[in-house]
């Protein structure tokens, strides 16, 4: 199963529990796990805390500051540092379910991790 985002900033962490969470249900999903890939170069998926916004904040302060956009980087598209923080964040995550929930900690949501935006993105959704 497919879901499209769309992303509205260069960088940009979204909260996709939720939409995650409806399409367990409409697959009917009881015990298993939702493999969640993002299929992209220059986006990511990850877990983290989603009860205090500031977080995904603070993630991406920090993420900004470790690779920066501009620092003559070779890439001739201009967007190697959107490349690097893909690779550090990571294309996909596994998501334990459990009689039709997901098994999140309590602070803990799915995000969707822009990093050249904006654009539009597919995220594909696996149940086993």
């Amino acid at each position: 199963m497919m879901m499209t985002i769309k992303t509205s900033a260069r960088t940009q962490l979204l909260d996709i529990t939720s939409d995650v969470g409806k399409q367990i249900r409409n697959e009917g999903m009881d015990n298993g796990i939702c493999m969640i890939y993002v299929p992209h170069t220059t986006a990511a998926v990850t877990i983290n805390e989603s009860a205090d916004p500031s977080v995904k904040d603070d993630i991406q302060m920090v993420l900004d500051k470790l690779i920066p956009w501009e620092d003559g980087y070779r890439h001739m598209e201009g967007n190697s540092a959107a490349h690097v923080k893909t690779t550090l964040v990571g294309s996909s995550e596994l998501v334990a379910i459990e009689n039709g929930q997901m098994v999140l900690g309590t602070w803990q949501g799915i995000f969707f991790c822009e990093f050249d935006g904006p654009r539009t993105r597919k995220i594909h959704l696996r149940f086993l």
